[in-house]
């Protein structure tokens, strides 16, 4: 038994994540961009978020993207998504204890690196992580990441949260499948392919 962790996020060209949703999600460090990924957000965008979602057997988030998702998801009609994400199993790991009200969420106290690696020992399938840029953090330092699907919007923000910061382990990837959609966001899948390999250019 153990589950595969997947890295499931939007970013940039230049790599930030942060408050993609809209204004006020994160505006931590005076991040002035929240809400960029709205104007890309067509057709082609949905059915790639909704394949994202429909190969997951779990979702684990941060206290910060609980909270967030938990304000919107219960109210979201079953037909309209609502349905499979109210009912997937939902972690949050958070260093402090909670009351968690939203269906099917179980909350994981204590330091995220011993609490999710102890979640993926005692899980099968694929578990999500969507959003969560401190978690990922955490979760790079500790090699628990299995893979990254990742949507890369078409501008540059030049400051904000990044995906992947100092201190991420090194790891070589592979690709394993990509798209582009019409409002020219690429979505590229990759799982981890051992170290990162080596060589000279001649």
């Amino acid at each position: 038994m153990a589950s595969k962790l997947v890295v499931s996020t939007f970013v940039s060209l230049d790599g930030v994540m942060q408050a993609p949703g809209g204004p006020g999600e994160d505006d931590s460090n005076g991040f002035p961009y929240g809400g960029w990924l709205a104007p890309h957000a067509d057709e082609g965008f949905g059915r790639i978020m909704g394949e994202v979602f429909g190969r997951a057997d779990g979702m684990l988030l941060g206290r910060r993207s609980y909270d967030i998702l938990a304000a919107h998801w219960p109210g979201v009609p079953d037909e309209e998504g609502g349905a499979q994400i109210n009912s997937m199993p939902k972690y949050v790991a958070t260093r402090s204890p909670m009351n968690a009200e939203w269906r099917n969420t179980e909350v994981l106290v204590g330091e995220a690196a011993q609490t999710v690696a102890d979640l993926k020992k005692r899980t099968d399938g694929v578990i999500l992580v969507q959003g969560s840029s401190d978690l990922i953090r955490t979760l790079q330092e500790a090699d628990l990441v299995d893979e990254y699907h990742l949507l890369v919007f078409p501008l540059i923000l030049g400051q904000g949260k990044r995906l992947f910061a100092e201190g991420t382990v090194p790891a070589g990837l592979k690709l394993t499948g990509s798209s582009v959609t019409d409002a020219g966001v690429v979505y590229m899948a990759y799982e981890r392919a051992g170290e990162v390999s080596l060589g000279s250019v001649e």
